[in-house]
């Protein structure tokens, strides 16, 4: 089904719905019966869709609209027909970067020489030993030695107050 979408990979639901013709409430309800529809960033936010899931939600307003079937009639019309959907035959190469291969290539050498450093079975002494962590021993803390209590000082007492001398009245 050919698509009028801008020439890019990710886009907002916002974009999708402009797409499609659909009012944005409609898309999250075929987003709650298609799972496959976007998908939320790692870092969070808003979901992201790919132009695969625009044609998917192309597909779904065809099957509802034109040929009168209920979300869950679509979603078993869409599970009888082709198997894998495009975008799942990608190869991976086509997908990653250059830089994303040279990195996951050197992982797997480093993976393969710790392979080799267990796979030796004592043939050449390894440089280097995996051991495993001794459990730690439990460690009794010891015991305080209260401090010799001190005896407190004797209170003081207050001397009494003395009452003020009354003033005495003037005469007018």
């Amino acid at each position: 089904m050919p698509m009028a979408a801008p020439k890019r990979e990710l886009f907002k639901a916002a974009d999708v719905c402009e797409v499609v013709q659909v009012q944005p409430y409609v898309l999250r309800s075929w987003e709650a019966e298609f799972p496959s529809i976007g998908q939320v960033p790692r870092g969070g936010g808003p979901r992201v869709y790919r132009r695969s899931d625009i044609e998917l939600v192309l597909r779904i307003k065809q099957l509802i609209l034109d040929e009168g079937l209920t979300l869950s009639g679509a979603r078993r019309r869409l599970e009888q027909e082709d198997g894998p959907a495009p975008a799942a035959s990608v190869l991976v190469e086509e997908v990653v970067g250059d830089r994303v291969r040279d990195s996951l290539r050197s992982v797997r050498s480093g993976l393969q020489s710790i392979l080799e450093l267990l796979g030796n079975d004592g043939e050449h002494q390894p440089e280097l030993r995996l051991v495993a962590p001794a459990a730690p021993k439990k460690q009794v803390a010891p015991k305080k030695q209260a401090a010799p209590k001190k005896q407190a000082a004797p209170k003081k007492q207050a001397a009494p107050k003395k009452k003020a001398a009354p003033k005495p009245k003037s005469r007018k």
